[in-house]
């Protein structure tokens, strides 16, 4: 349990850095909303009955750089 000392400091310390300032904020929610948007697209390339692969290529070509992870970091079980 030691070692979740150190982890809940920085994780407070970022957070309190983040709401103080305004352009971060901005930043942040900017990345997110272009995020859910390239997911968005990844679920209508999905419902127009395209292939699972195609639509992840898609989805990974419109990724590259904006998150973490081929998909934007965002991880489900199949």
């Amino acid at each position: 349990m030691k070692w979740m000392m150190p982890l809940l400091t920085a994780t407070a310390i970022l957070s309190v850095h983040a709401n103080e300032n305004p352009e971060h904020q901005k930043a942040l929610i900017e990345q997110h909303k272009a995020i859910a948007d390239a997911h968005r697209a990844a679920a209508q390339c999905l419902l127009s009955g395209k292939n699972e692969e195609v639509c992840h290529d898609e989805l990974a070509k419109t990724c590259k750089g904006l998150a973490i992870g081929k998909l934007c970091g965002m991880k489900h079980k199949h």
